[in-house]
């Protein structure tokens, strides 16, 4: 089976950090994303309000860099939800559980000075075998020990 989703849209609020009682970070918040289409009545395009779940580190991850207005990138699963309101209705929503978070525009004006975190599982001083730093000004990093030949 496959149950994969990767929607792009702007954050409608800030995201909301809440734990569960076990202390597991969980964000909510919901992205507002453009259909491809226009409206052959009004010539505008219709937008959906997607509900949107990040657990553990990708929440903390959310929370702590985006805000309202933002755009986000989503690559995740949808999940559907049973659940009874205050009349005692039952209802169902649909919410996509996050699996990854991407920054969707660049840095924005007034963001004073803000810059994407290097989110890396390798320590900061890490690099691989034969890589050395580029100087200033060059665009490319020279590989030592390169032989010029084709590896297939």
């Amino acid at each position: 089976m496959l149950n994969k989703i990767i929607i792009m849209g702007r954050l409608t609020r800030d995201p909301e950090l809440r734990r569960t009682q076990t202390g597991t970070p969980v964000a909510s918040f919901s992205l507002a994303v453009d259909r491809d289409f226009k409206d052959k009545a009004t010539g505008e395009r219709s937008t959906d309000f997607i509900d949107v779940v990040a657990w553990r580190q990708t929440g903390e991850f959310v929370s702590r860099y985006f805000t309202k207005g933002r755009m986000a990138v989503v690559e995740g699963r949808l999940q559907m939800r049973d659940w009874t309101d205050k009349e005692g209705n039952k209802r169902r929503s649909a919410e996509v559980v996050a699996d990854n978070v991407y920054f969707g525009d660049s840095r924005r004006e007034g963001d004073g000075g803000y810059s994407a975190p290097a989110y890396s599982a390798a320590p900061a001083d890490y690099a691989p075998s034969g890589y050395s730093a580029p100087a200033e000004g060059d665009q490319f990093a020279e590989l030592s020990g390169d032989d010029g030949e084709l590896p297939f």
